[in-house]
């Protein structure tokens, strides 16, 4: 029998979900979907345990999955095990977008969705067949690199495996007590927001699991020991078929908290955000990305601060928790879009927040623009997380964007905001504050090499004065 290890590599770098990870579902899927063709497999989550090369050595294949932040890291663990022989795969956005990269330090790459080219792969190494039939797949033949043609992505994702979870033996992070599961029910996205690259790995068009699937995978789970987190890009992203999920849960009596990705307009269904609410939604988590209407349209995202202002009165009456998601770094934004996104985010009481810094991701519009406009200051992939200024924005300087998240994370979990949640008895945001301040003052200590290059950075245009005390609100007294 053959044997195949699935890796998801180590984040870089801290972020407000680092104590929550919860991996992404295309090794579970893959090993599920490998078992099914007869071969051994096995996942491994290196942010849950460490990679032992010596058991890799026993693997005929070993597949490792990237987005572009764990690139670096990925490209180490590849180099290593190919210097033991051992054939290596990789997949995922950052290599779908950069395959020649990837081969430098891999043997195949799988680009855009991997289901279709590794039962085929694993077809052809069966039969010991060559590789030209399999599509998606890059690999080197003949000291050349070869692409395969891209194949249509799967319509019926009910004939895709359901991800086994028991795969990793190391998959038991936990939120208030309970496991976190992942659960897709959904692929692709119609929409076309500039810096996100969702739609070049699955698609423009909405692709969806039938309820009865989806009912399947979750009476696999206990409510007392597990919340489902719905990895969807947007979980309502047809209302009437989220209806019909609903529906079956709370007619199923499911008792699971769960969570979910949605937009802003999912307010406009009052239906529908009531029988969330009624099927166990705890929390949701919605990239508003701006309160500045110039940048909302400048980014494609399709909704207006009045949708966003809407979504959160709607969801607060119905008492589930928000977290919002906010970008900074459009070409659009000064420091009083800073200033109006932390009034608004602390103003709506959001129960959690995440400020982040525009990030130039392969494949994306907005990186296809700012590298032909030679705006890219950094390539390292290890700083791509979201959490780090690689680009020269238009006006605010490099670390004067850098500090404004800074800035916003210190405003919103402040002390004093906390304090008037305990007025209120809200332990739990009270808890995530806690932990977004300790998260806060751990990274400037690691990040101090790279705020003073920041600092040492010559910016290519003049910028308008930032009128902050930085040294009072954002508590940078080594990068003056």
């Amino acid at each position: 029998m053959p044997k195949i290890i699935l890796i998801e590599p180590r984040p870089p770098n801290l972020h407000i979900f680092s104590q929550f990870y919860t991996p992404r579902l295309g090794c579970f899927i893959l090993g599920a979907l490998m078992r099914g063709c007869g071969w051994e497999a096995e996942v491994v989550i290196e942010e849950m345990e460490n990679i032992d090369f010596e058991t890799m050595r026993t693997a005929d294949l070993v597949g490792i999955s990237t987005i572009t932040s764990t690139a670096p890291r990925a490209y180490a663990i590849a180099d290593r095990l190919r210097s033991l022989g051992v054939k290596v795969m990789m997949g995922g956005p950052h290599v779908t977008f950069l395959t020649e990269e990837a081969l430098a330090h891999a043997d195949f790459v799988i680009r855009g969705e991997g289901e279709k080219a590794m039962l085929a792969f694993a077809d052809a190494w069966k039969k010991g067949a060559g590789l030209e039939n399999v599509p998606n797949l890059s690999y080197w033949r003949d000291e050349a690199i070869r692409h395969n043609p891209m194949q249509a992505q799967a319509e019926d994702l009910d004939a895709i495996p359901l991800p086994d979870l028991n795969l990793s033996k190391a998959f038991s992070r936990k939120i208030d007590g309970k496991v976190v599961i992942p659960v897709q029910t959904s692929r692709g996205c119609p929409y076309a927001c500039s810096f996100c690259s969702v739609t070049g790995m699955f698609g423009h068009k909405y692709r969806f699991r039938s309820t009865a699937s989806v009912m399947t995978e979750l009476s696999r789970y206990d409510p007392r020991r597990h919340f489902i987190f719905f990895y969807d890009d947007n979980f309502a992203a047809r209302a009437e078929h989220t209806k019909e999920l609903l529906r079956a849960m709370i007619a199923a009596r499911f008792k699971f908290q769960w969570s979910a990705q949605v937009r802003a307009d999912v307010a406009r269904d009052a239906e529908l955000v009531k029988l969330m609410k009624k099927a166990g939604c705890h929390i949701v988590f919605i990239g508003f990305e701006s309160v500045n209407p110039q940048s909302l349209k400048a980014m494609k995202k399709g909704q207006t601060v009045a949708e966003i202002t809407r979504a959160v009165k709607v969801l607060r009456r119905k008492r589930i928790r928000i977290h919002g998601m906010f970008v900074y770094g459009f070409d659009e934004d000064d420091w009083r879009t800073v200033r109006r996104t932390v009034h608004f985010a602390k103003k709506a009481r959001l129960a959690s927040s995440q400020f982040m810094i525009l990030t130039p991701f392969p494949g994306s519009d907005f990186y296809g623009k700012i590298s032909a406009e030679q705006r890219i200051r950094f390539r390292d992939w290890n700083l791509y997380d979201a959490h780090h200024v690689v680009f020269e924005p238009t006006k605010l300087a490099p670390l004067d964007l850098q500090r404004a998240q800074i800035y916003s994370h210190k405003k919103f979990y402040s002390l004093a905001t906390s304090l008037r949640k305990l007025i209120n008895f809200k332990w739990l945001d009270i808890a995530i504050a806690h932990y977004a301040r300790k998260l806060n003052r751990h990274w400037l200590k690691v990040n101090r090499t790279y705020l003073t290059v920041l600092s040492l950075l010559r910016p290519k245009r003049k910028y308008q004065h930032v009128i902050v005390d930085y040294r009072e609100e954002a508590n940078l007294d080594q990068v003056s």
